[in-house]
């Protein structure tokens, strides 16, 4: 069935963080904003999720479908900019080998060391962030206020270690950078006096406040952690890589074990059992990030970035060629399988 053909299917999008790698999820959102059946209704994220989130409803504000694709390219040509003066940069020996990883890189390697006996706080006393301009310049958060699309992004009480969802009117730089803030590289971030950290320790992305307070009934959920890997972890890069990939997928899994109890136990008639009970998920993912290390996620290259847009546009393109049909009348993702499993 044809685009042209399809009814308006109202649709959110749950956006999980993962630095440069939300390059894959610029690419499947691209892809996505071609479709006009498809209409945003809400988005959640964390981390890099939000940062897509907020700028793609802002450029949507301004200039529906395409502006929403632009501000996406703009964003992304921005970070990489940034990312061309920093000091994190691949090393001769990854350039040569062809690796977008930063392991053998002299300053990641440094940084990572000195991380272990220095806080942030020591070595970054300004609280300085290069992406505190690049959102400057790409998301006009008086006009977010006033987004048709819903926007949830989550982020880290330092305190209580319980997450905050922010909406729509209480967006600003802070709280993207406060959900995107990575304890061993950033301060704190503090917000009406409370330190936040990164959102993906309490919800990567936060998925209940879609079911909730949405009036889509589908929920595309855009991965960017490999929730599994074949071969087990030997180096101390590629256990810490396994550690990091389990901690930022853990709050997600919970939360969709829990409603998929919640869609067997809801009533169906009325209220927000029904909400439960006619939610509808799918996935779209990519193997290809699981060839990645962690520390490529510092890597923000313009042809690393380009590479991974590809990739996304790729797998939305299979998603929608499969299960497009799909969207508005049936799930594409088994949650009741969460339950089987340990």
């Amino acid at each position: 069935m044809s685009a042209m053909e399809r009814d308006a299917v109202l649709i959110d999008l749950a956006l999980q963080g993962g630095g440069s790698h939300g390059a894959f999820a610029w690419g499947v959102l691209d892809r996505l904003l071609e479709e006009r059946w498809l209409t945003i209704a809400a988005i959640s994220g964390t981390s890099a999720g939000a940062m897509n989130a907020a700028v793609l409803a802002d450029g949507w504000t301004a200039g529906g479908a395409e502006g929403a694709r632009e501000a996406l390219e703009q964003y992304w040509r921005r970070v990489s900019r940034a990312a061309a003066f920093s000091p994190l940069q691949r090393s001769p020996l990854d350039r040569l080998m062809g690796r977008w990883t930063l392991d053998t890189s002299p300053f990641y390697i440094l940084t990572d060391l000195m991380s272990r006996v220095l806080s942030p706080y020591d070595l970054n006393p300004t609280g300085y962030n290069p992406l505190r301009a690049v959102l400057a310049e790409s998301i006009d958060f008086e006009r977010l206020v006033r987004s048709p699309i819903q926007l949830f992004i989550t982020a880290t009480r330092v305190r209580t270690g319980r997450g905050r969802i922010f909406r729509n009117a209480e967006i600003t730089a802070d709280v993207l950078l406060a959900s995107a803030c990575l304890p061993t590289m950033f301060r704190a971030i503090e917000i009406d006096g409370e330190p936040y950290w990164d959102g993906g320790f309490a919800g990567n992305p936060t998925i209940t406040p879609l079911v909730r307070e949405s009036d889509a009934h589908d929920t595309i959920l855009v991965q960017i952690n490999p929730t599994e890997r074949p071969e087990e972890p030997r180096t101390a890069a590629e256990i810490l890589n396994r550690l990091n990939e389990i901690s930022f997928n853990s709050p997600l899994m919970k939360e969709l074990r829990m409603i998929a109890l919640l869609r067997q136990a809801a009533d169906p008639g009325s209220g927000e059992g029904a909400r439960w009970a006619k939610m509808r998920t799918h996935r779209i993912k990519s193997d290809m990030l699981t060839k990645f290390g962690a520390s490529s996620k510092l890597n923000a290259e313009w042809e690393f970035v380009s590479m991974l847009r590809a990739e996304g546009r790729m797998a939305a393109d299979a998603f929608l060629a499969e299960h497009g049909a799909d969207i508005g009348r049936q799930s594409t993702a088994d949650l009741d399988v969460l339950l089987t499993e340990c």
